[in-house]
């Protein structure tokens, strides 16, 4: 089956929700193009030739960038099943509908997305025409993740760099080490699809990405999980290997506020394995 997946928005990282579901299908015989228009135009001869279209929305940004393209890609291609993927995907789900997408899946996607393209090479082939969603909208399952499959987007070169206190530039790879939060924050887009859950990406599959974007050239790391400290165990354990591997690579990380405050205790190590800054985030409370 022919897939086109596309990531319109991801605050300038090569998106490993393109490149992990990637990964998935390929493994299943799919044909696969990833498309990340942040950084390229669209391709009308893939979006023409593909059976499945999937966008991958993890922010309010990417999903209002992507509902636009909607219908000029149903003017290239009116028969593609459409759907959409990734943490704003269910919050938008009656929206998302009327636009004429088909299939819907946040939390756990990749599963989802694998299961969707089989669900509809078979209809194809055997001229049913059953396209129901037959996924769930949210699912948290388990997932043994694959190691993202990067090939054919854009080089890392084209994206994000970080400038160092003297001028240098290193090109910054990205990765996820979890998904989810542990926390329901009420201000939080997470807690609608995860609802206080996080998920894992294995430990081997987290340094194997990050060791083929060296190969690619990266010479820092941004690990976009929503809170790096939500599991320090497993944080601790990919940092101190990475850094064991790579002495010179820098990264960077997201921790909760409330976090860095309770494992304070870890701040000396991610100094000492080459963390460069965290981000976090204040909320202001009027009276």
């Amino acid at each position: 089956m022919n897939l086109v997946l596309i990531s319109t928005y991801e605050l300038g990282r090569q998106p490993f929700g393109l490149a992990s579901p990637a990964a998935w299908l390929r493994a299943r015989g799919h044909s696969i193009a990833c498309l990340d228009l942040s950084r390229e135009a669209l391709n009308e001869a893939a979006i023409r030739a593909a059976e499945l279209i999937a966008f991958y929305v993890p922010m309010h940004t990417a999903a209002r960038l992507a509902a636009g393209l909607i219908t000029p890609i149903r003017v290239m291609n009116p028969h593609a099943h459409l759907c959409f993927y990734g943490l704003y995907a269910p919050v938008n789900e009656e929206y998302l509908r009327e636009l004429g997408v088909g299939t819907i899946l946040g939390g756990e996607f990749e599963e989802g997305l694998a299961s969707l393209a089989g669900r509809l090479e078979l209809s194809l082939r055997n001229h049913n025409g059953e396209t129901a969603q037959a996924e769930p909208v949210i699912s948290l399952a388990r997932q043994k993740f694959l190691v993202p499959d990067r090939a054919g987007m854009p080089e890392l070169a084209n994206y994000a760099r970080v400038v160092m206190p003297g001028g240098e530039q290193r090109i910054a790879g990205s990765t996820e080490a979890t998904r989810g939060c542990k926390h329901l924050c009420r201000h939080c887009p997470i807690v609608p699809v995860y609802n206080g859950a996080f998920r894992v990406v294995e430990r081997d599959v987290v340094l194997a990405d990050i060791r083929q974007q060296v190969a690619a050239g990266a010479r820092h790391i941004t690990f976009g999980d929503p809170d790096f400290f939500n599991g320090p165990a497993h944080a601790l354990s990919i940092v101190e290997a990475m850094h064991r591997e790579f002495p010179d690579l820098s990264y960077d990380v997201t921790i909760k506020i409330e976090h860095l405050r309770k494992h304070d205790v870890h701040l000396a190590t991610l100094r000492d394995t080459g963390c460069l800054f965290v981000i976090s985030a204040g909320r202001g409370i009027s009276g």
